[in-house]
């Protein structure tokens, strides 16, 4: 078991694992994928255009959150502070006071985000909102404090959707969250599937070898090369 001065003094002097610690335990964190690193890119990026003007400082999972009733160490994807910011330490690396937290869902980590991790930033008195935002599909839902004490959810889902962060008074477009994603499937997309991809459809439809000129795979790859570009491509089609 370790307290939290042994769990900072280790977590400082690592190299290149990064660890939670709640409870006397320290908890290694896995690696992010590509998707999950395009989605905190473009939304850190876009809260720091939009609060640029305000007193609000966005951070990324460099900054370490500790929530003091919980003794709970982590490492949000986002954390947005409006007021002076709190430390832990004489050290500037540990949050005490977070406006605003945004976890990006991963397969592995989703239930924990939801369940466990949220139940602990509750306790955060600072805490104003909680955002959990899928890589796999244009969602955001963003968990609200009341002025009772209650958490009010609000959901934005489709790519022309917008999500608001009230705490910050700020408002993001859903697909630019998830522009450069998009973009790098349709990349995929095109290197992976001329020889793959039509004659699936084909055998859908079940008219191989050729299809009628109304369904040509011609038309089919234009039609998809046209949904890569207005940004309106399905997140399961390559699944």
């Amino acid at each position: 078991m370790l307290t939290p001065e042994q769990y900072l003094e280790r977590e400082r002097a690592a190299q290149d694992v990064r660890s939670e610690y709640y409870n006397g335990r320290m908890y290694a964190m896995s690696g992010g994928t590509y998707p999950h690193a395009i989605v905190v890119g473009n939304l850190a990026r876009e809260l720091g255009i939009a609060l640029k003007k305000s007193s609000c400082v966005v951070t990324t999972s460099d900054m370490r959150v500790r929530v003091s009733k919980t003794s709970l160490y982590t490492y949000p994807d986002i954390v947005v502070v409006c007021d002076p910011p709190q430390y832990g330490d004489g050290r500037h690396d540990t949050i005490l006071n977070p406006a605003l937290i945004v976890e990006v869902l991963s397969p592995s980590t989703e239930a924990y985000d939801r369940g466990f991790k949220f139940a602990q930033y509750r306790a955060l008195e600072s805490l104003q909102e909680y955002a959990l935002v899928s890589q796999s599909e244009p969602r955001v839902e963003v968990f609200r404090r009341q002025s009772s004490g209650d958490w009010l959810l609000s959901e934005s889902a489709g790519m022309e959707s917008v999500c608001r962060f009230d705490s910050v008074s700020c408002r993001c477009a859903e697909r630019h969250l998830r522009q450069s994603y998009v973009w790098e499937r349709c990349r995929r997309a095109r290197k992976t599937f001329p020889g793959g991809l039509i004659p699936r459809i084909e055998a859908w439809w079940g008219r191989r070898p050729r299809l009628p000129g109304a369904f040509s795979p011609a038309r089919v790859m234009a039609g998809l090369e046209a949904r890569c570009r207005s940004g309106d491509l399905p997140h399961d089609w390559l699944r």
